[in-house]
């Protein structure tokens, strides 16, 4: 189960450390084709939304790696979680039920993390 959570750690972190990354980079005009939610948000909020995912990411893998104040992994992961939350939260009060369904997965994925990280297969 190790192995398998240590897995899920890498998948979600290349997901969140991508998706943060567009976000940081990527003006708020060149997101609204793919990511019409973004209408929503200010720029400075968007841009701290995929600050947050950014370090989210680096907290699933720097502390298991490093062995350093391990329990920023799953307090990460809860993090992400409750990000993910949010992301449903936003895409179904705008009607976009497809676009909830990533960010439900994310969550789901993240949760999986948080129970393993803080329960029976902690570092």
């Amino acid at each position: 189960m190790n192995v398998f959570l240590g897995v899920l750690q890498i998948i979600l972190a290349v997901a969140f450390l991508a998706a943060g990354s567009t976000k940081v980079i990527r003006p708020k005009s060149a997101l609204r084709e793919r990511m019409g939610w973004v209408d929503d948000y200010s720029d400075t909020g968007v841009k701290l939304i995929g600050a947050v995912e950014i370090l989210g990411a680096l907290g699933l893998i720097l502390p298991a790696f490093t062995g350093i104040a391990t329990i920023l992994t799953p307090l990460a992961a809860a993090g992400l979680a409750i990000v993910m939350i949010g992301a449903v939260i936003t895409h179904l009060r705008r009607g976009e039920v497809p676009g909830a369904v990533p960010a439900a997965v994310l969550f789901i994925l993240s949760a999986i993390v948080v129970w393993g990280r803080f329960g029976p297969y902690h570092f």
